[in-house]
């Protein structure tokens, strides 16, 4: 069920693609083939596949499996495999008939809706260390349960103290839910995740659901919300550290509110700007149009980057007018709000935003030099470029935001701002370089927490504390990979004949070079 007006390669090209993909010699690092067709779509490991279809059920999807041969290889989509940081690591690059695909079907369906959407989706397996391609110890891409599963705190004005809970939820969901804590008006125009029409939709298109058993109405709506995104932070990781006292900030938000144990699982691909992306408009890439890292759109010819520092202030031009982002849905409610988007490439309709300034042709402020910043471990900040070059990245977005909260930016003043969003890059480069269980990342946990402090301060002397509500979040996790497990599938795709563009090392288009 592939978008109507999808350009896509000719049968045969795909299927000796796929062919080649789920040849018994490259199992160690190819865990799933995905392919749509105009009837429906499919999953193939080596040792099975499934086939199914999707239909129109109210403004949402149900879907009915129509062929399984062998093992169905999305059959188990628990989401509390692998929860806590003991399991996790007791099962390390666990095998596909031990892992479990949360919500698979849904994050399948939903990125063929895009008319760019690839041929043949390729998925790594958790222990290929992708090294011929720029990876790391550390890795995501996957639909897997820990490579999706990112954290989720709620907490402050509004917001149920429950602390720890063992649940789970989408990434899609956290907008609407957060626009209902503050009490945004529904869109006259919302629709659903099959584009019918939402009763009630608090985004143009809302893909996730509102948990309303987190809030407390009763208590009073806050009057300002404050989000943080971790990027690429492991939440069994981030609740250990939190457990352990290295995270003080996060706990105390924690203590306010609740938290999902079982995560909040991203989108597929789980990457980093097609999550942002869903987490600000509470819809899948394959709906919003940030399709992934990179990707080729056979309409125009081109291929698309999104996630780099050369494309960052322009990212949101392929952004779907058919969305609207949480900083539009605050201004629709309340035109006199100022909202902020720090380091945040997802900023259409943010009054202040670091990219947002950036094209008007205004820079941030310089950071101090890395071994010179507050709140940055010496120990990994001096030798290593990629910890130091987020650690300043991340003292910019701070900057911004107690600028914003506090005396001004740039010699100029602000209203104290409705929505905020703050956007931390050091996990993930972090994470990524020591993968998720070093003692790296759980120092780069350690002085985002430290930065988080800083801007909960600002709302504290702002005399706003007790009328704010906050959100930790991050738009994907990460995964331990096995240093021993390399290769790369291109020399079985080339000797197929078939030509071929793979996109993010993921995403492949055939019958184009």
């Amino acid at each position: 069920m592939r978008h109507p007006d999808a350009l896509t390669g000719e049968p045969e090209h795909v299927d000796a693609v796929v062919g080649a993909l789920l040849d018994v010699a490259l199992e160690p690092i190819v865990d799933l083939v995905i392919t749509a067709d105009d009837t429906g779509y499919e999953a193939r490991a080596v040792d099975g596949r499934v086939r199914f279809t999707r239909a129109d059920d109210g403004a949402g999807w149900t879907f009915a499996e129509t062929e399984v041969e062998g093992r169905n290889p999305l059959g188990d989509q628990a989401t509390d495999r692998f929860v806590g940081l003991d399991a996790e690591v007791a099962n390390p690059y666990p095998h596909r008939s031990a892992n479990a695909y949360p919500h698979a079907y849904e994050m399948v369906a939903q990125i063929f809706d895009h008319p760019a959407a690839p041929d043949v989706i390729t998925l790594h397996t958790p222990s290929h260390n992708w090294e011929d391609h720029g990876g790391e110890r550390g890795e995501h891409g996957s639909m897997s349960a820990v490579q999706a599963r990112a954290p989720f705190i709620l907490a402050g004005a509004g917001v149920k103290e429950l602390g720890l809970v063992p649940r789970s939820c989408r990434l899609v969901d956290v907008a609407p839910t957060v626009l209902a804590l503050m009490g945004a008006a529904p869109h006259p125009e919302g629709v659903g995740l099959n584009g019918q029409p939402l009763e009630g939709a608090l985004l143009r298109r809302q893909d996730g659901d509102v948990l309303h058993d987190l809030l407390d109405h009763p208590s009073g709506r806050p009057d300002h919300v404050v989000g943080f995104l971790l990027d690429g932070c492991n939440p069994n990781v981030l609740y250990d550290a939190v457990a352990a006292g290295e995270a003080p900030n996060v706990a105390r938000l924690l203590a306010m509110g609740v938290g999902f144990e079982h995560g909040a699982y991203s989108s597929m691909p789980t990457v980093t700007l097609a999550n942002h992306t869903s987490i600000l408009t509470g819809a899948h890439p394959g709906h919003h149009g940030i399709l992934n890292n990179a990707w080729f759109d056979r309409r125009i010819g081109e291929q698309v980057i999104t996630n780099s520092p050369a494309t960052w202030p322009w990212a949101m031009n392929t952004l779907s007018p058919e969305v609207e982002t949480m900083y539009q849905a605050v201004k629709r409610t309340w035109p006199d709000a100022i909202t902020l988007a720090a380091n945040e490439p997802c900023d259409t309709g943010a009054d202040v935003g670091t990219f947002t300034a950036m094209r008007a042709g205004v820079m941030p402020d310089k950071p101090p030099r890395a071994e010179d910043l507050p709140f940055a471990t010496e120990r990994f900040v001096r030798p290593e470029k990629k910890y130091a070059t987020a650690s300043r990245i991340d003292h910019i977005g701070m900057e911004l935001a107690l600028g914003v909260w506090g005396d001004g930016y740039q010699g100029t003043s602000y209203p104290l701002p409705r929505f905020s969003w703050v956007n931390f890059s050091l996990t993930d480069a972090a994470f990524h370089l020591g993968g998720p269980w070093s003692e790296v990342a759980r120092a780069s946990i350690h002085d985002t927490d430290a930065r988080i402090g800083q801007v909960l301060d600002a709302v504290e002397r702002r005399g706003v504390f007790d009328r704010t509500a906050f959100f930790v979040v991050a738009d994907h996790g990460m995964e331990e990979s096995n240093p021993a497990v390399t290769g790369d599938w291109g020399d079985a795709l080339r000797d197929t004949g078939v030509p071929f563009r793979d996109e993010a090392y993921m995403w492949i288009y055939t019958g184009v070079t």
